[in-house]
């Protein structure tokens, strides 16, 4: 796997090395995991993350041909004991490899070529998930998640010498206030839609990604784990959720960065998202925390008219400060004095009865964008700015 040529991309095109992962996290888990060589577990640690980040079920695949290969340096070169080295052992430079050549690995399955009745119509068959069977694919990867240790951190382990019990059933009805809810119970979740869209973002607050396990053989126990990270853990969960959820037209997905990080919020084309990413991540301040607020009340589940028109109101609060400054730079007077228009004449920020308010929901959603925008546009002149 050290020449990029046709006989690697083909390989790493094959079903069995398919990422459960986003991409960019493999790549800085495998890299934070190099760094760390040294470690006398090394090769263990690495079984593991090459376990969880790629597809299972295949007898070939990167953990495969990982345990095939020797232990030690190649070429029989050796490191003199008590130093450190930039030479990496034959494990060491598969993960290395594979992890240079990750931008040819797939994070989902709509890469492979069409079949006879896909070609035969010229489109892919691309089937809807209903509520139903997005709840039956969620409940199988709960219980996929709990087999490979995703949960223990927070439900402990179910082992064969100490049964965790009901414990998982009490931490979930102390967080939403409803029992007997592990394992989930695919009909039940069905009947109640809101209740399943609470444990969806419960589960995502319990998630961690374990970096080490012994394996506890009695009577088949399986696999004890250690050393979570819940950074990583939680941005598994969310990718592995959002999978399921962008099949069906729920029109939902968890938020990936901001203050409803975690949280289920409506679904936007890739442009507006890219554009939430950009302002969600800034840290410069009160600014910054007003505009990740609106966003939250904006984009949260089942948000009405009064929670946009008040994530509106808080923007408009963003750009009246930077009126007479950094907005001067951007656009014309007569544009500058236009935004703050809509703000005032459509019942945005002031209780004025002769402000607008017969007007369709929409229009937020123009406003609000509009407006985002605009703060975006201003970060950048503020960037400018302080760079030259």
């Amino acid at each position: 796997m050290i020449n990029d040529n046709g006989a690697v991309r083909a390989r790493l095109a094959e079903p069995d090395y398919q990422l459960l992962w986003p991409r960019a996290l493999f790549k800085a888990e495998a890299a934070r995991l190099l760094n760390a060589r040294d470690l006398a577990d090394w090769n263990d640690r690495c079984e593991l993350l090459l376990e969880d980040a790629f597809v299972r079920g295949y007898e070939g695949g990167p953990l495969s041909e990982f345990r095939e290969l020797s232990v030690g340096f190649p070429d029989g070169l050796r490191r003199a004991a008590g130093s450190r080295s930039t030479m990496l052992t034959a494990k060491q430079q598969f993960l290395r490899s594979l992890m240079d050549k990750a931008d040819l690995l797939h994070e989902d399955t709509t890469h492979r070529r069409p079949y006879w009745r896909e070609r035969k119509a010229g489109q892919r068959n691309v089937v809807v998930l209903s509520l139903e069977a997005v709840i039956r694919e969620f409940v199988a990867l709960a219980e996929e998640f709990e087999q490979i240790g995703y949960f223990e951190k927070r439900f402990g382990k179910d082992c064969v010498d100490d049964s965790y019990g009901n414990h998982p059933s009490e931490l979930i009805e102390r967080e939403i206030g409803v029992g007997d809810m592990w394992p989930p119970s695919l009909d039940r979740l069905v009947d109640d839609a809101d209740l399943f869209f609470d444990l969806v973002e419960l589960l995502h607050d319990f998630a961690a990604r374990p970096q080490t396990r012994s394996l506890h053989s009695f009577a088949g126990c399986g696999w004890h784990h250690r050393g979570f990270e819940i950074e990583s853990g939680r941005a598994v969960y969310r990718w592995r959720v959002n999978k399921i959820l962008q099949r069906s037209d729920l029109g939902l997905r968890l938020a990936e960065d901001g203050d409803d990080t975690g949280r289920l919020v409506t679904v936007t084309d890739d442009a507006r998202t890219e554009l939430i990413h950009a302002l969600t991540v800034r840290d410069d301040g009160e600014p910054a925390d007003q505009v990740r607020h609106a966003i939250e009340l904006f984009r949260a589940r089942g948000a009405d008219r009064h929670q946009k028109r008040s994530a509106v109101a808080a923007l408009a609060l963003v750009l009246e400060e930077r009126r007479h400054n950094v907005l001067v730079e951007a656009l014309a007077k007569s544009d500058r004095g236009a935004l703050f228009d809509i703000a005032n004449n459509f019942h945005i920020r002031h209780q004025d009865a002769k402000q607008k308010r017969d007007y369709d929901d929409f229009y937020i959603d123009w406003i609000f964008w509009l407006y985002l925008s605009t703060i975006e546009l201003t970060n950048r002149i503020i960037d400018e700015r302080h760079s030259s």
